[in-house]
């Protein structure tokens, strides 16, 4: 018994959140050890009417499998109740919760999906080199963002996409700021306080890993934004683009800016239809040259457009950002509007959900809009971070103190 109850407690140390581990008696050890911010996937061999499980006291799930997940670490008092007339069950176990063996990175350490939409910027951000595949290009992606290497990459035009997570769970802290996503916003400097220059605001989505199998195949839930209930944003939106024929004659347009305003065509779920034109700028294919699709769909939320022509001839195009809750839309040097609360989840009809953290984060163009010679509206990011972890030989700020807090934000400036 001895041995298999050690067995026990190293897989679930090593690995946190797992459905691995060896079913003893009914399916609960007495003690496990796991490290903070890791998840531990527990599933009662024994089935009953119901279910109660608590911790330290406080009933937490009636669900018949809990995952528990702690950002603190310390000693945890967990209880089982299986209320079932004939066999009724109560047990009472322990949770050690250490500190992980190698520290934590507040930084993304990995991308699990990179898919732009067409833009001016792909293959360029990250580059693309002959012969390169997917699994090259989701290579670079990753090598661009992750830690504080801060290589941009771009999403192209709407719907444009990368997924990324954390070498551990983002925990939903109550009443606070949980990670942060640098972009290349910049206001215009003729008039700064109206926040408009360069905004290309990136919706934001969150996945929580309930199947703890490390892939994100979970549910998402899309960060409640500034614009989320306007009318102007719609909802279940879609566009497809298609690769341009082969033979396709380019069409350039009178500025001399445009090399050919009928370069990729797109079709949307609202009867429109247009085009991501060249410019003289960037010479490059747009359709992303690893794929071998066609035509490329993205689906999801599309925010009202935010660029205006102060010029009335194409020429000096503004960009607007929204209030806050989206990447790239205000200059990074404004932390709290580049941060992002999970608490804020809202499920596909727009109720909320309350998520314990966020294993996965999935950011994509928000804006189906194109800009003249600026060309379509794109989302980059170029970095993220846990505001949960610490960073070496910075302790984290205390959200009550002002001071501590700018402190902090300047120096992740």
């Amino acid at each position: 018994m001895k041995k298999i109850a050690s067995s026990i407690i190293a897989v679930a140390f090593l690995y946190g959140c797992t459905d691995e581990i060896p079913m003893v008696n009914l399916g609960i050890d007495d003690v496990y050890y796991i490290a903070r911010m890791q998840k531990l996937d527990l599933h009662p061999a024994l089935t009953g009417e119901q279910y109660e499980w608590y911790v330290d006291g406080t009933c937490v799930s009636h669900e018949k499998d809990y995952i528990f997940l702690a950002a603190e670490e310390g000693d945890y008092a967990l209880e089982l109740k299986i209320i079932d007339p004939a066999t009724p069950y109560d047990f009472k176990f322990d949770i050690h919760v250490l500190h992980e063996e190698v520290e934590y990175s507040p930084y993304i350490s990995r991308v699990y999906e990179y898919c732009p939409a067409p833009g001016q910027f792909v293959n360029e951000m990250p580059r693309y080199e002959d012969g390169d595949t997917y699994a090259d290009i989701l290579r670079k992606a990753e090598e661009s963002i992750s830690g504080t290497n801060d290589i941009m990459i771009t999403l192209g035009g709407y719907g444009g996409y990368v997924t990324f997570g954390f070498d551990h769970t983002v925990m939903n802290v109550a009443g606070e700021s949980d990670f942060r996503i640098w972009g290349n916003a910049f206001y215009e400097l003729t008039n700064p306080d109206a926040r408009g220059g360069s905004a290309e605001p990136g919706i934001v989505m969150v996945s929580y890993d309930a199947n703890c199998n490390g892939i994100p195949d979970d549910d998402w839930y899309e960060l409640a934004g500034s614009e989320y209930y306007k009318p102007e944003t719609l909802h279940n939106y879609r566009i497809t683009y298609r690769r341009p024929i082969p033979g396709h004659v380019p069409e350039e347009d009178e500025t001399g800016y445009l090399d050919d305003i009928t370069y990729i065509p797109w079709t949307d779920s609202e009867g429109e239809n247009g085009y991501i034109a060249k410019n003289i700028f960037h010479s490059q294919d747009y359709f992303p040259k690893w794929t071998d699709e066609n035509e490329l769909t993205f689906t999801g939320s599309r925010l009202a457009p935010n660029g205006i022509d102060l010029s009335g001839t194409g020429r000096y195009y503004v960009l607007y950002a929204y209030d806050y809750g989206y990447v790239d839309n205000h200059p990074n040097d404004y932390a709290d509007l580049n941060s992002f609360d999970i608490s804020m989840a809202v499920d596909s009809d727009g109720t909320p959900v309350h998520l314990p953290g966020i294993d996965f984060v999935r950011v994509y163009t928000g804006l189906n809009q194109y800009c003249g010679w600026l060309g379509e509206t794109s989302t980059e990011i170029a970095r993220a971070q846990d505001l949960h972890i610490a960073l070496p030989g910075i302790p984290l700020p205390d959200p009550l103190n002002n001071q501590s807090l700018t402190k902090y934000n300047n120096h992740n400036k």
